[in-house]
């Protein structure tokens, strides 16, 4: 029974949110609430997600993948995009204001999370990316604000786990944003030396 429950439990952390499944006496049954259908698996297939190489997960994840009840291979996007998301974050910040662009978050960052967690190499090669479009910018000119926007939106849409926080010190007064995730922070969370604390966090989906 231990061994169906932490089968089952590894299949789930797969499937995509609108995906649940339920153990049946010969396998198990995925029920697809965004297309209404059900898939079955066999017993022998759901225990590969527990005990199986990483060659027979990786196979059954893209037979999901291609049913589309797990999500695909995340996108990598390279530097040289990253500069074009950053100026369009930065325009539209300009243009209607920091608060509205962060409740608009919730259509540009997806709502569901991958079970892998992101790496911290990963985290950093995007922050130095960012960074350095920024300050390369002269438009964007080193704004923090467009800086975790771009950094929370393109780690989400890889449907990696990110923060994104706003906040406040005292003395002298100011504001700051930044997005956490795998212990780094883009841009950093305390400027030289400043610290800050968050008065607004907004986790998966934009809420």
């Amino acid at each position: 029974m231990a061994e169906d429950t932490d089968a089952l439990e590894a299949m789930a952390r797969i499937l995509s949110p609108h995906c649940r499944v339920t153990r049946m006496s010969d396998g198990a049954l995925i029920a697809d609430w965004k297309r209404t259908r059900f898939l079955g698996m066999a017993a022998s297939d759901v225990q590969k997600f527990a005990e199986g190489t990483p060659q027979e997960r990786a196979e059954l994840v893209t037979v999901l993948a291609r049913a589309r009840c797990a999500p695909g291979r995340r996108k990598r996007h390279t530097d040289a995009a990253v500069g074009p998301w950053l100026r369009g974050v930065h325009l539209l910040i300009r243009t209607v204001g920091f608060g509205r662009v962060l409740r608009l978050l919730s259509l540009a960052a997806p709502g569901y999370a991958r079970a892998d967690l992101p790496s911290a190499k990963e985290v950093l090669r995007l922050k130095r990316a960012v960074q350095t479009h920024s300050r390369r910018s002269w438009f964007v000119n080193g704004d923090c604000k467009s800086e975790a926007v771009t950094a929370f939106v393109l780690l989400r849409r890889r449907g990696l786990q990110a923060v994104l926080h706003v906040g406040v010190r005292e003395h002298p007064f100011a504001l700051h944003a930044w997005t956490a995730s795998a212990g780094l922070c883009v841009p950093d969370a305390d400027p030289r030396g400043h610290a800050f604390t968050p008065v607004l966090s907004i986790g998966c989906g934009g809420q």
